[in-house]
């Protein structure tokens, strides 16, 4: 049994990677990385980058889980799972408001209409804060996994300090995840979406 990960940060390997052994050790992951995508997307997607996405879908073995949020309606289109889809959804179910944090602009827009697409779904008119975390970005790109994840979660914990209305927290990209772990004592749902994910993948197999 196999999967197809398309991600364009060679950094998420090891995450899923380790998510699979954890929970599926019997599945093959087959990861390719394609960072030109993220640039090209940030550039403005044309024609020739889905074309691209569409090739790399399309040639995959198994089903393709995109892991990358600003690609992630292209490679819908092209028939992969969205990372992101799995986690909005679980979040709109919850029921309450929902803070999205997002550490990339060109991650805003996607996420968020996907998000507000699955709290329409799920019936919940709840409100949906957005948490933009923007100057964290060069420690990921650094490689400053640890920095990164401590600064997300310091960032998190002071907003929902201030704003006192619960709810749930979605980190809107896969970099983010290791920050959740580093907010368990929060008392609300801290949710990142590798684990979702990979999840629904195995439901595809």
């Amino acid at each position: 049994m196999t999967i197809t990960l398309l991600h364009t940060a060679e950094a998420h390997r090891a995450t899923f990677d380790a998510l699979r052994d954890r929970i599926a050790p019997g599945v093959t992951l087959l990861h390719r990385v394609r960072p030109d995508f993220l640039s090209r997307a940030q550039s403005g997607a044309d024609r020739s980058l889905e074309d691209d996405i569409l090739a790399e879908v399309s040639r995959a073995v198994g089903p393709v889980l995109c892991t990358c949020t600003t690609i992630g309606p292209l490679a819908a289109r092209a028939g992969a799972l969205r990372i992101d889809a799995p986690m909005m959804q679980a979040a709109a179910e919850r029921g309450g408001p929902v803070m999205m944090v997002y550490c990339l602009d060109s991650t805003r827009a996607p996420s968020l209409e996907l998000l507000e697409t699955a709290l329409q779904i799920a019936g919940n008119p709840a409100p949906v804060h957005l948490l933009p975390l923007t100057d964290l970005w060069p420690l990921f790109t650094a490689g400053q996994s640890d920095a990164f994840h401590h600064a997300i979660a310091a960032a998190v914990r002071s907003a929902i300090s201030r704003s006192r209305e619960g709810g749930t927290v979605v980190f809107a990209q896969a970099s983010m995840a290791g920050a959740a772990s580093l907010l368990d004592d929060l008392g609300i749902p801290v949710l990142a979406s590798p684990e979702f994910a990979l999840r629904a993948a195995l439901a595809r197999l």
